[in-house]
């Protein structure tokens, strides 16, 4: 199967981390409901790659379930700082170099913090964001580790 080279890859392939491409027809603010039916798998296992800021306007990423959002007040009070809030997707492409609904963790533009809901460690296997639209790639959750700097978090509520 062909696929992007993308700085996700390039990173996944230094690391010596096996991955599985999953492609799929991308569908503007489908997010992690569309990719996961367009997959056949489980949108828990579909893991959001979010651009953060903090209020001193430091970004950070976080990891998070696709059927789960962040609770931005956990994570502000987690890191010590008065609010965590999403960053605009020109100000998430330039820390990045990712388009937003593309955006992978592996490989960004910048080193950024990335903060990892405790609970994808628990899965089997995910799917994240190989860095382009309509690319996810399917790793096992301890990669992540293997991969990036991270650090274990406890944010997620339900949507």
């Amino acid at each position: 199967m062909s696929y992007p080279v993308t700085p996700a890859v390039r990173l996944l392939r230094e690391n010596k981390i096996s991955f599985e491409p999953r492609l799929y027809d991308y569908e503007e603010r489908g997010g992690t409901r569309h990719s996961a039916v367009a997959l056949g798998v489980d949108e828990h296992a579909v893991i959001k790659t979010l651009v953060m800021e903090t209020d001193a306007r430091c970004p950070l990423i976080v990891l998070m379930h696709g059927d789960y959002e962040v609770s931005t007040k956990n994570l502000a009070r987690h890191l010590g700082v008065k609010t965590v809030l999403p960053c605009e997707p020109a100000i998430a492409q330039k820390h990045t170099g990712y388009l937003v609904g593309g955006t992978s963790p592996f490989g960004t533009r910048a080193k950024l913090p990335v903060y990892v809901e405790r609970t994808i460690f628990d899965l089997p296997k995910i799917y994240i964001n190989g860095g382009k639209r309509g690319f996810l790639v399917e790793i096992a959750p301890q990669s992540l580790r293997e991969a990036l700097p991270i650090e274990e978090v406890e944010v997620a509520i339900a949507e």
